[in-house]
C-alpha cells in the first residue's frame, strides 16, 4: 500500500469554497472577540464615578418663608416648616416603607399615597402604618441664610429658633 500525499493532491473548487467560508467565519469570530475585549478594556480605563447630589441645601433667608407655612422642596425631598417655635426641616420620605409623601395644603397635612400613612404639618403620625414621625434634618442659619444638611438627622423636637 502506497502512501498518498494529501497536500500534493489537487483541490476541487467545492473544497476551496468551503475552506474560504470557514476562514471567513474564523476571522469574524476573532474580530468580534477582539472588539469586545477592546471595548471592555476602554471602559475599564475610564473612571466609573457616581455623582450624588450635594448633601447641603441652601434654602434662603428666614424672611423668604412666611410664618405658618410649609415649604415643599420636591427635588431635595424636604419640607421646611416655619412655626411660632421656629424653623425645622423634615424629610419627605415616609417612615413606613420609604415612599415619597405629599403635602395637602387644603388639609394642612402630609400623606403617603402608597400605604395611607398620614402626618400633621409638624411631621407627627396621625394615622396609617407609619411607625414614627417624619425624620427631621439639621438646619442651620449661616450668614442670614438657612442651610439644611440632608445627611444629618436630628431629634423629633429639634427646632431652629429664629
Amino acid at each position: 500500500m502506497t502512501l498518498v500525499d494529501d497536500l500534493q493532491a489537487p483541490v476541487s473548487d467545492h473544497e476551496l469554497d468551503r475552506r474560504k467560508a470557514l476562514g471567513i467565519l474564523t476571522g469574524a469570530a476573532f474580530a468580534i472577540a477582539g472588539g469586545g475585549t477592546a471595548i471592555t478594556t476602554i471602559r475599564y480605563m475610564r473612571p466609573n464615578v457616581l455623582f450624588e447630589p450635594p448633601t447641603k441645601v441652601t434654602i434662603g433667608s428666614v424672611a423668604d418663608i412666611p410664618m405658618g407655612t410649609l415649604l415643599v422642596l420636591i427635588e431635595q425631598k424636604l419640607y421646611i416648616a416655619h412655626t411660632d417655635e421656629g424653623i425645622f426641616a423634615m424629610s419627605s420620605v415616609c417612615t413606613h416603607l420609604g415612599c415619597m409623601t405629599r403635602y395637602d395644603a387644603e388639609k394642612n397635612a402630609i400623606a403617603c399615597p402608597c400605604h395611607g400613612s398620614k402626618f400633621d404639618a409638624a411631621g407627627n403620625v396621625t394615622g396609617g402604618p407609619a411607625p414614627r414621625p417624619l425624620v427631621r434634618k439639621q438646619i442651620t442659619l449661616e450668614g442670614g441664610v438657612l442651610i439644611v444638611d440632608t445627611r444629618k438627622d436630628v431629634g423629633e423636637s429639634f427646632v431652629l429658633k429664629v
